[in-house]
């Protein structure tokens, strides 16, 4: 039996829809505003993280307005180089754009991240998040971040174990990883997934 004081709660959740998202534009580091302001939302979280890209603390100030979150680079999008800002239909005939749509883990955007250079740097802020969690001995924290992030950290930390790509991340709900404090610690997986509406 689990006892839920043995355990540790995150939830892992998308900025609110951008212009640049309703276009389905790469949108990377490159910021571009909120179609609209996000709803509060109850709050039963201790340890707030968020990217530090405004898209993201918007959508955090928005749903807690009376939080100070902890801003972690890391947890930006991947850098899309020369493609950011633009859409499928932009780049649809350029030679280097269909190499990278093709063998994204070993191709790199010109000018940009390349993919293990992204995951690389989403662990890194994955254990500084650990660091935070435990330092502050949080049971329930709350991080606002991109959809590359969120399916990276589930691919690697989910029950569920599906591919990058099979993890399908929205604007209206968020995930809730639930881990035996030790499992969290240790960088293992979670034993329990949900998926909250916001």
């Amino acid at each position: 039996m689990v006892v839920m004081d043995d355990c540790v709660a995150l939830a892992l959740c998308r900025h609110g829809l951008t212009e640049a998202n309703k276009k389905q534009a790469y949108l990377g580091w490159t910021d571009s505003p909120l179609c609209h302001q996000p709803s509060p939302l109850v709050t039963t979280y201790e340890g707030f993280f968020t990217s530090d890209l405004g898209r993201c603390i918007t959508t955090l100030q928005a749903f807690f307005p009376e939080v100070k979150p902890i801003q972690l680079s890391e947890l930006r999008e991947m850098h899309f180089g020369d493609f950011e800002g633009c859409t499928y239909e932009d780049l649809k005939d350029l030679e280097e754009y269909n190499q990278w749509l093709n063998h994204y883990k070993e191709a790199t955007t010109p000018n940009g991240e390349s993919f293990q250079q992204f995951v690389k740097r989403v662990d890194r802020g994955w254990d500084k998040m650990i660091s935070e969690v435990k330092h502050n001995h949080w049971t329930r924290s709350f991080v606002v971040t991109h959809a590359g992030v969120i399916r990276h950290l589930l691919a690697r930390f989910a029950p569920d174990e599906r591919a990058y790509w099979d993890w399908n991340v929205s604007h209206d709900f968020y995930y809730e990883l639930l881990f035996l404090k030790k499992a969290f610690e240790k960088g293992e997986r979670a034993f329990s997934l949900k998926k909250v509406s916001i």
